[in-house]
């Protein structure tokens, strides 16, 4: 009787540095690893560049047919499969329910968001005015110019650096007054005003059931995308109240979770 294995598990971060991601990969496929999870569009990319044999599992916010990623969804083809969370993809969503911050390191999510949002703006009538940051001081600068400008509200773009320095972020907004709505919960969670978009713990659930599969024997090619299908509007009614908003009773009521 064969015993059940426990995969090994081999973390490589890139620690917010693109440049390494191809030597970071080449280390993971000279050890012969059996999958690898690439959990960003910047690493699912690069994975792809890295390697045509070892099956790859990502999780992309952006059409990965449109990034090259794959074939199409339900036919994926060659060793990649995934999910896509569609964050990108809400921009005109987030839009209607409220200048734009975005990344320059996250080429493909900015192009995403931005062309989304420039049309949707449009049919709502607002103006934007977009702002590229990326390091704390970048995000500080970006702030002292929405100040300046006294905007009406801050579209937060999706973006990985964003979501790790989110606190910095969430705590600018507040103390500058500005309203600001964001691609994930857990912006509203350290005190965001709102948040649209995916439940990132279904996807990542839904990767890892994934990753089970192929090591179990299924190939990436016979696995058709996961579109997204959860999402999820987030208020944080304690912010609302210190930037002395009222949030009309009607929008209360389509929220998901509002947090007191």
């Amino acid at each position: 009787m064969l015993k059940a294995r426990t995969p090994a598990i081999i973390y490589r971060f890139a620690e917010n540095q693109p440049d390494r991601l191809p030597a970071l990969l080449a280390d993971l496929i000279s050890r012969q690893v059996s999958v690898i999870a690439a959990m960003s569009t910047r690493g699912a990319i690069a994975a792809k560049a890295a390697t045509t044999a070892t099956p790859i599992v990502f999780i992309a916010a952006e059409d990965p047919v449109w990034l090259g990623l794959v074939a199409s969804l339900a036919r994926p083809g060659g060793n990649v499969t995934g999910i896509n969370f569609l964050v990108g993809e809400l921009t005109a969503k987030r839009l209607e329910l409220l200048p734009v911050l975005v990344g320059p390191h996250n080429a493909a999510g900015t192009e995403t968001t931005l062309r989304d949002m420039k049309p949707a703006a449009r049919t709502i009538g607002l103006e934007i005015q977009v702002h590229h940051a990326g390091t704390i001081r970048e995000i500080d600068v970006a702030f002292s110019d929405v100040v300046r400008a006294r905007v009406d509200a801050l579209f937060v773009g999706p973006s990985p650096r964003f979501a790790g320095r989110r606190i910095h972020i969430t705590n600018l907004a507040m103390r500058h007054g500005i309203p600001a709505t964001y691609s994930q919960r857990e912006y509203c969670e350290v005190g965001g005003l709102m948040s649209y978009g995916t439940n990132l713990a279904a996807a990542w659930h839904r990767a890892g059931v994934y990753i089970g599969g192929i090591l179990k024997g299924a190939k990436p090619a016979d696995l058709p995308i996961v579109q997204a299908s959860k999402f999820e509007f987030v208020i944080n009614h304690q912010t609302a109240r210190t930037l002395d908003l009222t949030v009309p009773p009607s929008l209360l009521a389509t929220a998901d979770e509002v947090i007191e």
